[in-house]
């Protein structure tokens, strides 16, 4: 079966179609934030996955509406893409280095949204986005997935490197609890 969401959301402040194919591969990505554009480029690649991303933004306002929401609808397609979570491995873990950064990612693909958020990037943007729509980002993710999410900032002073590692940590953590490695579900409850 196919482990694949696609998922169309349309608002006042931003319009947004996305597809999540967790055995694809590949990335197109159009956010109109070009920092923003390269992180999620990077979830895909080190996901092992295949993401496909186009938001129109009010990127007039600023980009707190369109991270926000791509966050919502990448979260509601990694959650129709799991499907029943049948013989996923559930749990990812994984300490990855960008020079100085060192960040840690914990995933639980659990049925509960949560994220716990530590990192302290030195600057107030990156490439234009502003650090403070990070967590926006991957609050958003956790809590449409319904996955628990762990970031943690271990080392680090360039603030690129510290959020690049964090998508890249985030992402090879990800690809561990989708992989396929049973049959049942994962839980002692049976549902997940």
């Amino acid at each position: 079966m196919a482990r694949c969401g696609t998922v169309s959301r349309t608002t006042r402040e931003t319009d947004i179609r996305a597809t999540w194919d967790l055995d694809g591969s590949g990335a197109e990505i159009a956010t109109g934030i070009g920092f923003f554009d390269h992180m999620l480029e990077t979830l895909a690649r080190h996901s092992g996955t295949g993401i496909q991303l186009a938001c129109r933004g009010d990127l007039h306002i600023d980009g707190h509406h369109t991270t926000e929401d791509c966050g919502i609808v990448l979260g509601q397609c990694l959650r129709q893409a799991l499907g029943d979570k049948r013989g996923i491995e559930r749990f990812g873990h994984i300490a990855c280095p960008l020079d100085e950064a060192l960040v840690e990612a914990t995933i639980d693909i659990s049925g509960r949204g949560h994220l716990t958020y530590d990192l302290q990037p030195p600057t107030p943007s990156i490439g234009g986005w502003a650090s403070e729509l990070v967590p926006e980002f991957f609050a958003a993710l956790a809590a449409q997935a319904a996955i628990t999410v762990h970031l943690h900032q271990r080392c680090g002073r360039n603030a690129h490197h510290i959020v690049e590692a964090a998508f890249k940590a985030f992402a090879r953590a990800l690809r561990q609890a989708i992989r396929i490695t049973g049959q049942d579900i994962p839980s002692t409850k049976g549902l997940l």
